[in-house]
């Protein structure tokens, strides 16, 4: 009898400690290679984006644009793989706006929610932060949102992105307001957050200026939090020609508020991501009026895909469900469901997907063009943009009469650019 007790004990510690060990480094497998749970019929979709911190704004748009894919797939009865169709749920976790914070949410979702595959953040810094777990793990990520060229320039092999980042997209609206403009822009002043992503578009600015010809009168990279009161009286004093900023809708929205109160109207604001959102609109009225910017999309693009069928339908039922004009961030992050559905059913991958499905997963996504309402979506398998969308064209935009209209390149414009832009006190 006590031979037996002892014997029993002995088993119980041992599958104690097999199913501790089982936890650990990654997703579950069964014997055939597949996640433990082997009988799930969906796909189990992970997102990483910014639900607090300071760039909650931009991680509900992100958010705004997966959870329309993820609704507007199911309602049509899930992902074809073959002769059937998967649904997916998603499962979020919170980046707080912290690379480190984001990184402990996507181990966790890895290893504990087993999800088949990720959406990415909204800021770069993030996406930075939490692609190395994903290269450990070996878990495949698409981003919606993230810009920075220093992303692609790390060649994860686990990490794509929708968007081209911003020195591909930055030399357009710079072109058009020197070459496409009457009376071209001649000098320039650039300023820039210290963040990955508005870094990263100063520079941009900064290079395309340069190269172009133009005088950059001021270039200054600024911590998080600056008063810009300050340094756009000092900018106001060199009188560019135009005043470039790199940075995100907060920010944007801080510089107009500050060159207004100085009385400084440069011939052109030229601005990047966060001009598009309504917030921007909505906070600063006639005052973001005539704002330049860069893009890859607008909702007056006419493109066609299966799942919405044109751009214009896309945008109906983006505006019917959130109640706002999507701009081009939340446009990538619906796009990038697309891509994946197109991505497993070449592959032919049911959920839940095995270690080695995944591989396959990346492995047809470095390959694929999809052809979306947003535009074509190619990722680059080289060079410094590798994972990076290089299929669209980089536009040239400009708010008119309270919408974002394409100004440039010329062959391409639906309406003509105003420069130089009207003062503060005729509007």
């Amino acid at each position: 009898m006590k031979f037996k007790t002892k014997w029993t004990i002995m088993v119980v510690v041992l599958l104690s400690l097999s199913l501790l060990l089982s936890g650990c480094g990654g997703p579950k497998q069964s014997d055939d290679g597949k996640n433990a749970e082997a009988e799930r019929d969906y796909f189990k979709v992970g997102v990483i984006t910014s639900l607090s911190g300071a760039s909650v704004y931009g991680g509900n748009v992100t958010r705004r644009g997966y959870d329309l894919w993820a609704e507007t797939v199911n309602a049509q009865g899930g992902i074809e793989i073959g002769d059937k169709q998967y649904k997916v749920e998603m499962v979020y976790a919170d980046a707080a706006s912290d690379p480190a914070t984001g990184a402990d949410a996507v181990e966790r979702m890895v290893t504990t929610d087993e999800v088949d595959f990720l959406f990415g953040p909204y800021t770069s810094g993030v996406t930075l932060g939490v692609a190395p777990i994903l290269e450990k793990y070996k878990v495949p990520m698409i981003t919606g949102s993230a810009e920075s060229p220093l992303i692609w320039k790390q060649k994860f092999k686990y990490t794509f992105g929708s968007i081209p980042a911003v020195d591909l997209t930055g030399s357009a609206p710079v072109s058009t307001l020197v070459n496409e403009v009457e009376g071209g822009a001649k000098t320039i002043a650039v300023i820039g957050v210290n963040d990955a992503f508005s870094k990263a578009t100063a520079e941009a600015f900064k290079a395309n200026a340069e190269q172009l010809g133009l005088e950059v009168v001021k270039y200054d990279i600024v911590p998080e939090g600056t008063d810009f009161t300050p340094l756009v009286g000092a900018i106001k004093e060199l009188n560019p020609d135009v005043l470039a900023v790199g940075g995100h809708e907060q920010t944007h929205m801080e510089v107009i508020k500050a060159a207004k109160s100085l009385g400084f109207m440069p011939k052109a604001f030229l601005m990047h991501y966060g001009i598009t959102t309504p917030d921007f609109i909505n906070n600063l009225g006639t005052a973001s009026e005539y704002v330049f910017g860069g893009a890859v999309w607008t909702s007056d693009l006419e493109y066609s895909d299966e799942l919405w069928g044109s751009t214009k339908e896309y945008v109906e039922a983006a505006e019917a469900r959130w109640g706002n004009m999507p701009d081009y961030t939340e446009a990538a992050s619906a796009a990038t469901g697309e891509v994946y559905a197109a991505a497993l059913a070449e592959i032919g991958a049911v959920p839940p997907l095995s270690e080695e499905e995944r591989e396959q997963l990346v492995d047809a996504l470095e390959n694929i063009k999809v052809d979306t309402f947003y535009g074509p979506i190619d990722f680059a398998n080289e060079g410094d943009w590798y994972h990076n969308n290089v299929g669209l064209q980089p536009l040239t935009i400009q708010l008119q009469n309270g919408e974002q209209k394409i100004v440039g390149p010329s062959d391409v414009k639906v309406a003509d650019p105003i420069y130089p832009v009207p003062g503060w006190e005729e509007r």
